[in-house]
């Protein structure tokens, strides 16, 4: 195989870069006490957008000139530990460039709605602080090379996500949601991280290639490839609301309609199926792993088809819609039936995001016409369900409970019991005031 082009490294290098340009005006402002104008951070946000969409485009045409060039592209060593090293290393294939491509598009649409929707807002800045967050974590996620970049990205995710769930932070509604969110992530954090030592300790390397080839199968052995591919699925279940850890998605609903569109429509909803398609070539040689990927998406799609059916407002109705297509492309990655999920995420993602960045008029046209009506419109729709069907739909399958009392709550209690040992150890003060 060649060498990667010079166009090709340096497009990929402006696609990282372009998203830390407005976080630095915006950071370096906050910084030193000043606040830059909405025009600033609107040329700004459109100019770096802009270029990392022309960059991953030249990219993409780069790649399909040469296809025989290397994917994997080197900028160096991140930092050493004894005798392991970490690199940043990316990947420029088909695949990574086109869900590139996809998720800097989708940035820019929702960037442009977004500096209209927050006009005036009064956390305009810090809405696009964690909005840069996203744009620089989806993108690291997309051309990820080895499990470090991809942790890094995954955490800027997260982050941006619970972040912006608690956007509206004067009410106690969006502060309390961000913390369900925050609880399932760290969850799903934590198994990636699990992962990429395990993937340290077993293979001495972090590449993800060679994970992805499916090498690690033969090399390691079944019973630590299926270590692997099992921490894996865990952390694509938590960040793409996959049972059991769908009570999540409808509490996320709390942040602006923007994020919401990109977040839980478009992009970091399928950037857990994107992980598991590039993980595929893995799955085949694990088939318990695979099975387990098939009966979690087959069962998430027809959980999120039942529960849809009941909502009353239009934001939970679109995201669990967008949970019953996410369901079935794991189901198609799980078949081996790759071009047509990464085809399916390309199409679910653009549907979505155009149903979630139109709800707030759907909402406003809806009031328009009962004004005109006189009063609420009814819309009855007859019920065809089981009495026992219904409620589970109506109690969202009760996975909200099951999840509160599993994973929330001991989550709680540990770190509280961790709070008030810290505040021994360093002799300040409880919340109660005593020492």
């Amino acid at each position: 195989m060649s060498s990667p082009t010079s166009l090709l490294q340096a497009c990929v290098l402006v696609m990282c870069v372009a998203p830390m340009v407005p976080l630095a005006l915006l950071s370096g402002a906050a910084i030193f006490g000043r606040r830059a104008s909405e025009n600033a951070v609107a040329a700004t946000l459109r100019a770096s957008i802009i270029a990392g969409f022309v960059a991953a485009a030249v990219a993409l045409a780069d790649r399909i000139a040469h296809p025989s060039a290397t994917s994997l592209l080197s900028y160096g060593q991140w930092f050493s530990y004894g005798e392991d090293s970490f690199t940043l290393d990316f990947v420029a294939d088909a695949p990574a460039l086109g869900f590139a491509l996809l998720s800097t598009g989708t940035c820019g649409v929702v960037a442009a709605f977004s500096l209209r929707y927050l006009h005036r807002e009064r956390g305009f800045h810090r809405y696009f602080v964690q909005f840069c967050l996203f744009t620089l974590g989806i993108t690291l996620v997309s051309l990820a090379g080895s499990i470090e970049v991809l942790f890094a990205g995954w955490e800027l995710l997260g982050l941006s996500s619970v972040l912006l769930v608690g956007f509206f932070h004067e009410r106690p509604a969006p502060v309390a949601n961000a913390l369900r969110v925050f609880t399932v992530y760290r969850a799903s954090d934590a198994a990636m991280l699990s992962a990429a030592v395990l993937l340290h300790h077993w293979a001495g390397s972090g590449s993800l290639p060679l994970l992805f080839s499916g090498v690690p199968t033969a090399a390691l052995g079944p019973g630590r490839s299926l270590a692997i591919v099992l921490l894996l699925m865990i952390a694509v279940a938590g960040k793409s609301a996959l049972l059991p850890f769908s009570g999540w998605l409808p509490r996320a609903m709390e942040g602006p309609t923007p994020s919401s569109a990109v977040y839980y429509g478009a992009l970091s909803i399928h950037a857990g199926c994107f992980l598991l398609l590039r993980a595929e070539p893995l799955l085949v040689g694990v088939w318990p792993a695979r099975l387990l990927a098939a009966l979690a998406g087959g069962a998430t799609a027809l959980y999120a088809a039942l529960t849809l059916r009941v909502q009353t407002d239009v934001k939970s109705r679109l995201s669990y819609a967008a949970l019953a297509q996410v369901g079935i492309i794991v189901v198609e990655i799980s078949l081996g039936w790759t071009t047509l999920a990464f085809l399916h995420i390309v199409a679910h993602a653009s549907v979505r995001l155009l149903q979630f960045l139109s709800a707030p008029n759907v909402m406003h046209d809806q009031h328009e016409l009962e004004d005109r009506a006189g009063g609420r419109v009814e819309r009855r729709v007859p019920l065809t369900l089981p009495s026992w069907l219904y409620l589970f739909a109506l109690e969202r399958g009760f996975v909200d409970v099951l999840l509160d009392r599993m994973l929330v709550r001991p989550f709680f209690v540990v770190t509280r019991w961790l709070d008030r040992l810290d505040r021994r150890l360093v002799g300040a003060p409880d919340e109660g005031g005593r020492r």
